[in-house]
């Protein structure tokens, strides 16, 4: 028997995430607002935003959600998505020739109960000129995502090195989403989900 997941996101980066390991899905896009709270550490920010997220969506009997939010930290700051191209441009040159973190909360629920976690990757950026950061943004990719670049697009250009899981850098870490998705006795089975007989161990 095989659940049906919901993804509770727009992001079309963690569509690609879950087309490319033939998890068949639908996209209910939540109505949580993403706001951080003054103060607030951005592995906690991550998780409760992803907690929101999976608990706006109306769900069905059989039904699981996954929902996810990506923090770009660097140092205790959290980068978001750049208001405009100058802030994109800013944002490159901060995070130039240092590490940073991101951090990707995710929250599993059914009707049942929310299971949740954080993953966090260190990722390098090399040194970066001003113009090749305003190319970059020129490109328009960055405008929409978290620290100003997508690792799975042109941004990789940019990354000299991560420690970590590269999909939690894209926004959606697999093993992270396979452990929770065994809390909820659904395995992946390399065809999509299936729901584990209760008398079979899945894992905590």
């Amino acid at each position: 028997m095989r659940p049906e997941l919901v993804l509770a996101s727009a992001s079309p980066r963690r569509a690609l995430i879950l087309d490319s390991l033939s998890i068949p899905y639908e996209v209910r896009v939540p109505t949580s607002r993403e706001t951080l709270l003054p103060g607030e550490l951005p592995a906690v920010a991550a998780r409760r935003l992803a907690t929101e997220k999976a608990a706006s969506i109306s769900l069905a009997s059989g039904e699981v959600t996954i929902a996810a939010d990506t923090i770009v930290a660097l140092e205790s700051e959290s980068l978001g998505k750049p208001a405009d191209r100058a802030e994109a441009v800013e944002m490159l040159l901060r995070l130039s020739g240092r590490d940073h973190f991101v951090y990707t909360g995710l929250a599993v629920r059914s009707t049942a109960r929310t299971v949740s976690g954080v993953e966090r990757t260190r990722v390098h950026f090399r040194p970066l000129a001003r113009p090749e950061c305003e190319e970059y943004v020129a490109t328009g990719e960055p405008l929409d995502k978290a620290g100003a670049y997508g690792i799975q697009g042109r941004g990789a250009a940019l990354v000299e090195r991560i420690d970590g899981d590269f999909y939690n850098v894209v926004g959606l870490p697999v093993q992270l989403l396979f452990s929770l998705l065994a809390r909820h006795g659904v395995r992946y089975d390399f065809t999509g989900l299936e729901i584990v007989p209760a008398d079979i161990p899945c894992g905590e």
